[in-house]
């Protein structure tokens, strides 16, 4: 599905959710988010000048694109090896430069008929792959990706911090992304579609712990989801790395208001297969199967999730049914839940799901 819009159009959504956003005066549960509740400055590295915002220069990602299994070898080290394939969903491998071969974990990320992994490559110039057992080596499709050590690409970034009622993030400028990735052949490759907020949806991002530069990963996450996986950007509506930063995810329109539109719905994105619309993202980037987040992680979720849920008068301690708006499916679910109570997959990792209980108590005000 895709929509085309005309040159001037395309300009207009290239410019603008660009900026400063900051709120501003108490908010009724349940009240629509409004540009007044959100105010921004549009930016973009082609503007000569425009308050509010200074020139930064982000590394482009570079990539290499690959079909079936031979040894890759790219002429830049590698940042991530986004890979998909077809066939049973286990059973894949990668082998980097070390020479051992890791058998690939879906993750977070889920795909119909196959798999699809993002490993770390730890700047290894090579790779090899492996096909399930029984699939063709035809099926299988990978990206190396640097996000790092490209040419310096200018975004005008806010000079003042971003916040939503408190709670400081960068807007997608400010992690350097590059908004291209959103077009195929021309065109929008996932126009945006509204649907009004029933969940919240905990995800890790299952890359490394102790990350020295979680912008370039993000920025890889959106590599790998926009392009490998062809959903158009980055699945997640907000992400939250080890040190309590918040990023913007999923572009959300020309409204001023991230993730939601001017009337207060969610703009869908591409978290929890078969069921993203109505149900928000939030990815927590590492790996949480043994390895909690840390407390300024946990805390920045925690601020998010009670701001959004008191936006739109949920109760972060509710069981609900959600219902699918697209096709009427339906699933029993917590208010806040995580991405295993919806689809099989570890995410959001034992350590942080074992969590959730605290969470919802937290952003409810039952825990100060």
């Amino acid at each position: 599905m895709s929509a085309s819009p005309d040159p001037a159009h395309r300009r207009k959504r290239s410019l603008s959710r660009r900026g400063v956003i900051a709120a501003g005066g108490a908010v009724a549960a349940g009240a629509a988010l409004t540009p007044v509740v959100f105010a921004t400055t549009d930016s973009d590295s082609d503007l000569s000048d425009t308050p509010g915002t200074e020139p930064q220069k982000f590394p482009a990602t570079r990539t290499e694109a690959a079909t079936g299994t031979a040894e890759t070898t790219t002429a830049f080290a590698i940042s991530y090896v986004g890979v998909r394939w077809t066939g049973a969903a286990d059973g894949a491998g990668i082998r980097l430069a070390d020479g051992k071969w890791q058998e690939l974990r879906g993750g977070c990320a889920t795909v119909e008929n196959g798999g699809t992994a993002l490993v770390a490559a730890g700047d290894a110039t090579a790779y090899e792959l492996k096909a399930p057992d029984g699939a063709s080596a035809s099926g299988v499709h990978s990206l190396a990706i640097d996000t790092t050590g490209g040419t310096g690409k200018t975004f005008r970034v806010p000079t003042e911090p971003t916040r939503v009622r408190g709670v400081r993030y960068l807007s997608r400028p400010a992690w350097g992304a590059d908004e291209s990735k959103r077009y195929k052949d021309g065109k929008v490759n996932s126009p945006e579609t509204y649907y009004p907020l029933q969940t919240i949806t905990v995800h890790h991002t299952d890359t490394p712990n102790a990350d020295p530069d979680p912008a370039a990963t993000v920025r890889g996450i959106y590599e790998f989801h926009a392009i490998t996986n062809d959903w158009g950007d980055i699945g997640y509506h907000f992400l939250i790395d080890e040190a309590g930063t918040v990023y913007e995810g999923r572009y959300s329109g020309d409204d001023l208001i991230p993730a939601f539109d001017p009337s207060g719905n969610l703009v869908t994105a591409f978290h929890t297969a078969g069921f993203n619309s109505g149900n928000l993202g939030i990815a927590l980037l590492g790996n949480l199967v043994a390895q909690p987040p840390t407390d300024a992680a946990k805390a920045s979720l925690i601020r998010l999730i009670k701001v959004i849920t008191r936006f739109k008068g949920l109760d972060p301690q509710a069981q609900v049914t959600f219902v699918n708006p697209v096709n009427g499916v339906t699933k029993d679910v917590n208010t806040i839940s995580g991405h295993r109570d919806w689809l099989e997959t570890d995410c959001p990792g034992q350590t942080m799901y074992d969590l959730l209980g605290e969470v919802r108590a937290a952003a409810a005000g039952v825990l100060s």
